[in-house]
């Protein structure tokens, strides 16, 4: 009775809201209301060797699976959630999102025999600023429902690489052709991992890391996004 009363009085002084368009929830619902959750552009591509995903690589890097979560498009609620994410401090819907798809990756055959998930990661002095990695929360979130052991320390941004918003798309591939540098290679030999990242666009950032991951012997390279543009 004294623990409703006082859950009853946390949700009237601290009141769940949307994370998307801002209404109550029901406690303990989730991040979303089941308005929102339910209009998520959830994608099936984990379901398909080839895919949308997968397309935008072939013909530059070998991967084995990838899939995106939701397709992200303007004014959408993958979009209103993303800029919630990066930009104001949200960084729990990062986890309960990768809480989400993880739950979809266990029970999907080509995303199988995973050692290892690390997400790419962010440079130091925007580390510093932003106060977390969105990609690394949404890998801890993958990691703690599929049981796979995230290394975000074993891959650095060595070079702090200037915006991509607003390049061209082989700009994109300039900016960060060199960024990143794995710190235990030896630790990587032999397995398959799963990079992940925030949102898929042209690819650029992806394939950067994913190719430093490949040249270490025995590797096999999976992705895994929260979202995937629908246009670049």
């Amino acid at each position: 009775m004294l623990k409703t009363m006082y859950q009853s009085l946390v949700d009237l002084v601290f009141p769940h809201l949307c994370l998307s368009c801002g209404r109550d929830t029901i406690p303990n619902e989730d991040i979303l209301c089941l308005s929102c959750a339910y209009e998520l552009p959830k994608s099936k591509q984990h379901f398909y060797a080839d895919n949308r995903f997968t397309d935008r690589f072939w013909g530059r890097i070998n991967i084995h699976s990838a899939g995106a979560y939701m397709y992200f498009k303007k004014q959408g609620t993958a979009q209103k959630l993303m800029s919630k994410l990066k930009y104001q401090g949200h960084w729990q819907i990062g986890f309960e999102l990768g809480r989400k798809y993880g739950k979809i990756l266990t029970h999907a055959e080509l995303f199988a025999g995973i050692d290892l998930i690390i997400p790419i990661p962010l440079h130091s002095s925007k580390l510093k600023t932003r106060g977390f990695n969105q990609s690394e929360v949404f890998a801890r979130g993958l990691s703690e429902v599929m049981d796979i052991p995230n290394r975000s320390a074993w891959m650095k941004r060595i070079i702090k690489t200037p915006t991509q918003t607003t390049k061209t798309r082989m700009e994109r591939f300039a900016n960060v052709e060199h960024a990143f540098r794995i710190t235990k290679p030896n630790q990587l030999k032999g397995k398959h991992i799963l990079l992940v990242d925030d949102v898929l666009t042209t690819g650029a950032t992806l394939e950067a890391a994913g190719k430093k991951i490949l040249e270490i012997p025995g590797t096999k390279l999976s992705m895994a996004c929260i979202a995937m543009a629908e246009h670049i």
